[in-house]
Protein backbone atom coordinates (compact mmCIF):
# COMPACT_ATOMS: atom_id res chain seq x y z
CA UNK A 1 0.00 0.00 0.00
CA UNK A 2 1.60 3.30 -1.11
CA UNK A 3 0.46 6.56 0.41
CA UNK A 4 1.73 9.81 -1.06
CA UNK A 5 2.41 12.57 1.50
CA UNK A 6 0.25 11.27 4.34
CA UNK A 7 1.04 9.64 7.66
CA UNK A 8 1.10 6.02 8.74
CA UNK A 9 -2.04 4.19 9.79
CA UNK A 10 -2.08 2.54 13.21
CA UNK A 11 -1.88 -1.08 11.98
CA UNK A 12 0.20 -3.61 13.88
CA UNK A 13 2.50 -6.01 12.07
CA UNK A 14 3.09 -3.86 9.00
CA UNK A 15 6.57 -2.77 8.01
CA UNK A 16 6.28 1.01 7.79
CA UNK A 17 8.47 2.40 5.02
CA UNK A 18 9.08 6.12 4.65
CA UNK A 19 10.46 7.30 1.31
CA UNK A 20 11.80 10.83 1.70
CA UNK A 21 13.15 12.84 -1.21
CA UNK A 22 14.35 16.22 -2.35
CA UNK A 23 13.40 17.14 -5.90
CA UNK A 24 13.50 20.41 -7.77
CA UNK A 25 12.87 19.22 -11.34
CA UNK A 26 10.64 16.24 -10.55
CA UNK A 27 13.15 13.54 -11.52
CA UNK A 28 14.00 12.49 -7.97
CA UNK A 29 10.32 12.59 -7.01
CA UNK A 30 9.52 10.20 -9.88
CA UNK A 31 12.30 7.87 -8.74
CA UNK A 32 11.01 8.02 -5.14
CA UNK A 33 7.53 7.06 -6.32
CA UNK A 34 8.86 4.09 -8.32
CA UNK A 35 10.94 2.87 -5.37
CA UNK A 36 7.85 3.23 -3.15
CA UNK A 37 5.79 1.26 -5.67
CA UNK A 38 8.33 -1.57 -5.58
CA UNK A 39 8.43 -1.53 -1.77
CA UNK A 40 4.64 -1.57 -1.65
CA UNK A 41 4.59 -4.78 -3.69
CA UNK A 42 6.09 -6.65 -0.74
CA UNK A 43 3.26 -8.11 1.38
CA UNK A 44 2.89 -6.62 4.84
CA UNK A 45 4.28 -3.19 4.01
CA UNK A 46 2.86 0.29 4.24
CA UNK A 47 4.71 2.97 2.30
CA UNK A 48 4.52 6.73 2.74
CA UNK A 49 6.24 9.10 0.29
CA UNK A 50 7.09 12.65 1.38
CA UNK A 51 9.31 15.53 0.32
CA UNK A 52 12.08 16.17 2.85
CA UNK A 53 10.70 19.65 3.51
CA UNK A 54 7.37 18.14 4.68
CA UNK A 55 8.85 15.30 6.74
CA UNK A 56 8.65 15.66 10.50
CA UNK A 57 10.70 14.14 13.27
CA UNK A 58 7.57 12.21 14.18
CA UNK A 59 7.56 10.66 10.70
CA UNK A 60 11.12 9.46 11.28
CA UNK A 61 10.18 8.00 14.65
CA UNK A 62 7.15 6.13 13.29
CA UNK A 63 8.83 4.39 10.35
CA UNK A 64 10.64 1.06 10.42
CA UNK A 65 12.50 1.84 7.18
CA UNK A 66 13.83 5.13 5.84
CA UNK A 67 14.68 5.33 2.15
CA UNK A 68 16.07 8.78 1.36
CA UNK A 69 16.97 10.32 -1.97
CA UNK A 70 18.32 13.48 -3.46
CA UNK A 71 19.51 15.02 -6.66
CA UNK A 72 23.25 15.61 -6.73
CA UNK A 73 24.37 18.99 -5.38
CA UNK A 74 28.14 19.37 -5.54
CA UNK A 75 28.50 15.64 -4.91
CA UNK A 76 26.31 15.57 -1.81
CA UNK A 77 22.65 15.63 -0.80
CA UNK A 78 20.44 18.67 -1.36
CA UNK A 79 20.04 21.24 1.41
CA UNK A 80 16.48 20.32 2.40
CA UNK A 81 17.36 16.65 2.90
CA UNK A 82 20.52 17.66 4.80
CA UNK A 83 18.38 19.95 6.99
CA UNK A 84 16.15 16.98 7.85
CA UNK A 85 19.17 14.90 8.84
CA UNK A 86 20.57 17.84 10.84
CA UNK A 87 17.25 18.13 12.68
CA UNK A 88 17.12 14.35 13.20
CA UNK A 89 19.84 14.62 15.85
CA UNK A 90 16.95 15.41 18.21
CA UNK A 91 15.57 11.87 17.71
CA UNK A 92 18.86 10.06 17.22
CA UNK A 93 18.12 7.14 19.52
CA UNK A 94 14.80 6.51 17.78
CA UNK A 95 16.52 5.69 14.48
CA UNK A 96 18.96 3.08 15.81
CA UNK A 97 18.50 -0.37 14.27
CA UNK A 98 16.02 0.83 11.66
CA UNK A 99 16.64 0.00 8.02
CA UNK A 100 18.05 2.73 5.79
CA UNK A 101 18.66 2.97 2.05
CA UNK A 102 19.53 5.76 -0.36
CA UNK A 103 19.07 6.88 -3.96
CA UNK A 104 20.17 9.78 -6.14
CA UNK A 105 19.63 11.37 -9.52
CA UNK A 106 21.86 13.67 -11.51
CA UNK A 107 21.83 15.62 -14.73
CA UNK A 108 25.09 14.08 -15.94
CA UNK A 109 25.98 10.39 -16.42
CA UNK A 110 28.85 10.57 -13.89
CA UNK A 111 27.51 13.50 -11.93
CA UNK A 112 28.33 12.44 -8.38
CA UNK A 113 25.49 10.02 -7.68
CA UNK A 114 27.66 7.64 -5.63
CA UNK A 115 29.06 10.39 -3.43
CA UNK A 116 25.56 11.75 -2.89
CA UNK A 117 24.29 8.30 -1.91
CA UNK A 118 27.25 7.86 0.43
CA UNK A 119 26.54 11.22 2.10
CA UNK A 120 23.01 10.00 2.87
CA UNK A 121 24.27 6.62 4.09
CA UNK A 122 26.81 8.35 6.34
CA UNK A 123 23.98 10.23 8.06
CA UNK A 124 22.09 6.94 8.49
CA UNK A 125 25.15 5.20 9.92
CA UNK A 126 25.62 8.02 12.44
CA UNK A 127 22.10 7.13 13.62
CA UNK A 128 23.18 3.46 13.91
CA UNK A 129 20.80 2.44 11.16
CA UNK A 130 21.22 -0.79 9.19
CA UNK A 131 21.87 0.17 5.56
CA UNK A 132 20.82 -1.84 2.53
CA UNK A 133 22.44 -1.56 -0.90
CA UNK A 134 20.72 -2.10 -4.19
CA UNK A 135 20.35 -5.41 -6.03
CA UNK A 136 23.48 -6.40 -7.93
CA UNK A 137 21.65 -6.48 -11.24
CA UNK A 138 21.37 -2.70 -11.21
CA UNK A 139 25.09 -2.29 -10.58
CA UNK A 140 25.03 0.61 -8.13
CA UNK A 141 26.12 -1.24 -4.97
CA UNK A 142 25.51 1.58 -2.45
CA UNK A 143 22.01 2.52 -3.54
CA UNK A 144 20.29 3.31 -6.79
CA UNK A 145 21.64 6.18 -8.88
CA UNK A 146 19.96 7.22 -12.11
CA UNK A 147 20.51 9.90 -14.69
CA UNK A 148 17.50 12.15 -14.16
CA UNK A 149 16.30 11.99 -17.74
CA UNK A 150 16.31 8.17 -17.62
CA UNK A 151 14.15 7.62 -14.52
CA UNK A 152 11.31 6.16 -16.59
CA UNK A 153 13.66 3.96 -18.59
CA UNK A 154 15.18 2.55 -15.39
CA UNK A 155 11.77 1.67 -13.92
CA UNK A 156 12.65 -2.00 -13.34
CA UNK A 157 15.78 -1.07 -11.38
CA UNK A 158 13.80 1.30 -9.16
CA UNK A 159 11.08 -1.27 -8.50
CA UNK A 160 13.67 -3.96 -7.71
CA UNK A 161 15.43 -1.63 -5.28
CA UNK A 162 12.19 -0.90 -3.43
CA UNK A 163 11.27 -4.60 -3.33
CA UNK A 164 14.72 -5.55 -2.01
CA UNK A 165 14.68 -3.03 0.82
CA UNK A 166 11.13 -4.02 1.80
CA UNK A 167 11.93 -7.74 1.66
CA UNK A 168 14.99 -7.37 3.89
CA UNK A 169 12.98 -5.23 6.32
CA UNK A 170 10.24 -7.88 6.49
CA UNK A 171 12.83 -10.57 7.24
CA UNK A 172 14.34 -8.50 10.04
CA UNK A 173 11.00 -7.54 11.56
Amino acid sequence: MVNLAAGFEAVNGLVKILVVYSSHTGNTKRLAELIAQGAGEEPGTEVVVKPASETSLGDLGECDVLIAGSPVYFGTMAADLKALFDKSVQVRGQLADKIGAAFATSGHPCGGKETTILSILEAMLIHQMIVIGDPLESGGHYGIGILGTEVGEQRDMALAFGRRVAAVARKLK
